[in-house]
C-alpha cells in the first residue's frame, strides 16, 4: 500500500479556522471542491515535518509560519492509498488575516478560496475539524491521535 504524508496548519481567530477552498482539480481529485480543508500539503522525502509546514504554508499563503505544537495526526485510509497527516498549531494568527494569495508561489494556481470561518457552520475536511475543541486543543499542547484504518 502507498502511504502519503502530509503536513496542515491550524490557525485560529477569534472562534474561526483558517481554511481554503482548492480549485476543482475535478480530474485529478475526481470530485468537486465543495468542502473547505486547511492549508498545507504534501511532505517531500526526507523532509523533517516543520520545515514541511513551514514551506507549504510559504507557498500557498505568501506568509511565514511561526509553528507550534503537533495538535492532531490522523491516519487513514481511502481508495487504496493510506494517508498520515500531521496537524500543527500556527501561532502567528494576525499575520493570516489578510492573505494576498498574488505574493505567494502557489496560492494562485491551487486556492479558489481563502478565509477564516466557523468551524461548527462549515463543510471542512477532515470531519474531526467541525466537532474537535480546537481553542481548548491548542492551549493544552496535547497531541490527539484519530485513526480510521
Amino acid at each position: 500500500m502507498v502511504r502519503q504524508i502530509s503536513v496542515r496548519g491550524i490557525i485560529l481567530h477569534e472562534g474561526t479556522l483558517l481554511c481554503v477552498r482548492l480549485k476543482a482539480y475535478k480530474d485529478l481529485l475526481k470530485r468537486d471542491n465543495s468542502y473547505w480543508c486547511l492549508p498545507g500539503g504534501g511532505l517531500d522525502i526526507s523532509e523533517p515535518l516543520v520545515a514541511g509546514i513551514e514551506r507549504e504554508m510559504l507557498e500557498e499563503t505568501g506568509i511565514a509560519a511561526t509553528v507550534g505544537k503537533l495538535l492532531y495526526i490522523q491516519q487513514f485510509t481511502y481508495e487504496g492509498k493510506e494517508f498520515l497527516e500531521f496537524f500543527f498549531h500556527i501561532t502567528n494568527s494576525q499575520d493570516y488575516l489578510n492573505v494576498d494569495l498574488s505574493k505567494s508561489t502557489h496560492g494562485m494556481t491551487e486556492i479558489e478560496e481563502i478565509a477564516f470561518v466557523d468551524p461548527a457552520n462549515t463543510h471542512i475536511l477532515p470531519d474531526f475539524l467541525t466537532t474537535e475543541p480546537l481553542e481548548k486543543q491548542a492551549a493544552s499542547g496535547i497531541t490527539t491521535v484519530i485513526s480510521r484504518l
